[in-house]
């Protein structure tokens, strides 16, 4: 039988309204883990509020789940959600924030790369400004030029062009959440880097503070150049979701029409070449019939999934009950 693939979480007794809690995806940081933890409870004890640590195991094989299991079994405010396998960083972030039960959320990585101790300024900074989210921006940061720094700085603009939220350091997991901002949001792919962003798009207020960074001195990075172009995909689908989601056929319909001009273009011009031209050409000397019929199938092709898209998007939002707007909080 093949194993059984399930999210188990370990809970503690004597449940306390958290006011913020931390997520922390874990995998393959064994190494990292009894450095962080310490540091972590002391920066949160000195925030004075009631907080709950929420480590996610994506799957880990060296041993972090042990370590996080009796972790959790000497500190209460330690929860541990352990997931089957290796799903990625979005998925186990997911799976934290819908175990979160803190007003606040804190996002931090496993490494000891990010600082705990700069959790307290951001929910200062989030407070002092009534911001939704904070977003970290390491600096200076502490990891290669060519292989992270400068791949990062590129996605950082694009992102920035493409969403028009512009932050200096999209994929700084050291974030803090408003947790309500979080509520309904699903996330697939590599799109965790593009919750400010979203939240942004839904009317929300973002800002970005300053963090610490250091060199990793345990385990192994994750990260490599091959994520570039998944960022590339997933921000091609964070913008369709966020500008065309409701409304598919403007995309999908302008396509269509932009190759039913194709079309129409070539056919008037085989046309001319063929009775206006001197000497005139036969059609079957040009591509250009071909490209008419060709253009013109797909363009109506375009039509049909724009109005399929229509019909699709409709029955979600009627069969969920979703409305298509939000309302804003307070005044």
């Amino acid at each position: 039988m093949g194993r059984r693939c399930a999210v188990r979480t370990l809970l503690t007794d004597g449940e306390e309204t958290i006011d913020i809690s931390v997520v922390i995806p874990v995998y393959n940081e064994r190494a990292s883990l009894p450095a962080l933890h310490p540091r972590l409870a002391s920066a949160m004890e000195k925030l004075g509020r009631a907080w709950e640590v929420i480590y996610v195991d994506d799957g880990s094989g060296d041993g972090s789940g042990e370590w996080l299991a009796e972790t959790a079994k000497g500190d209460r405010r330690v929860r541990v959600v352990s997931l089957c396998r290796n799903f990625g960083q979005t998925a186990a972030l997911m799976a934290g924030f819908d175990h979160a039960q803190g007003e606040l959320v804190a996002t931090l990585d496993a490494d000891g790369q990010n600082a705990p101790e700069d959790i307290p300024q951001l929910v200062e900074q989030l407070e002092r400004e009534g911001l939704d989210v904070v977003s970290g921006w390491r600096r200076p940061r502490a990891d290669p030029f060519l292989t992270r720094r400068l791949p990062s700085m590129l996605a950082n603009r694009l992102i920035g062009l493409a969403t028009g939220l512009r932050l200096h350091d999209y994929g700084c997991t050291l974030k803090l959440y408003k947790k309500r901002v979080l509520s309904g949001v699903r996330l697939y792919g590599e799109m965790h880097r593009f919750l400010p962003a979203y939240v942004a798009a839904q009317g929300g207020c973002v800002g970005e503070c300053v963090v610490s960074h250091a060199p990793r001195r345990a385990g192994r990075s994750k990260y490599g150049l091959g994520r570039t172009f998944k960022v590339l995909l997933d921000l091609l689908t964070f913008k369709f979701l966020t500008l065309y989601s409701n409304k598919p056929i403007y995309v999908f319909g302008l396509a269509g029409l932009a190759c039913f001009g194709v079309s129409l273009l070539s056919g008037l011009y085989a046309v001319y070449l063929k009775y206006g031209a001197e000497p005139s050409t036969n059609f079957n000397r040009t591509p250009l019939p071909l490209l008419c019929v060709a253009a013109g199938m797909i363009g109506v092709q375009f039509i049909l999934l724009g109005l399929l898209a229509e019909m699709l998007v409709r029955t979600y939002h009627e069969s969920q009950g979703r409305p298509i707007y939000q309302l804003r909080d307070g005044p």
